[in-house]
């Protein structure tokens, strides 16, 4: 009798550790798919403006009247 309820619960326990081990399995598969890091190189770069504040966008060239055509 006794060997039934150990197998019973060496089975219970090896489905719990099956099922802990696809769980973890999904999670890292759901970290990588939903990963940030390692974005365009595009998306890392920031401009400081005129005034000095920091922005996405590239700022305008100015223009020089010293090169300027008439």
């Amino acid at each position: 009798m006794s060997s039934s309820q150990n197998k019973f619960i060496k089975n219970q326990k090896e489905k719990r550790k099956q099922q802990k081990k696809k769980e973890k399995e999904e999670r890292k598969k759901e970290r990588q798919e939903n990963n940030a890091k390692g974005g365009d190189l595009s998306d890392m770069i920031a401009y400081v403006d005129e005034f000095g504040n920091i922005v996405d966008e590239k700022p305008e060239e100015p223009k020089d009247p010293k090169n300027s055509k008439k």
